[in-house]
């Protein structure tokens, strides 16, 4: 599972056999969230919670926000 970005605890994945459109898996210490990417100049959405508490989910948007031009070009290189 190729970890694209770690902060604050938060692991970003992006898995290569997975489906469109852009959108990152957060792992926490024991939950985990899907995020999805929009455009280069949109804003990042919650997709899935799977237990991850709502601190942890407001980090990891503000996260794929932040870093948002990184994730769409690891996405873009993983799934060409």
């Amino acid at each position: 599972m190729p970890t694209v970005l770690r902060i604050d605890g938060l692991r970003f994945v992006i898995w290569p056999n997975d489906h469109a459109p852009p959108h990152v898996h957060v792992w926490s210490a024991d939950a985990e969230a899907t995020i999805a990417l929009g455009a280069a100049g949109g804003y990042p959405r919650l997709r899935e919670n799977r237990r991850m508490r709502r601190v942890d989910l407001v980090r990891a948007l503000e996260a794929a926000y932040e870093h948002r031009v990184l994730l769409l070009r690891r996405w873009r290189e993983i799934h060409g």
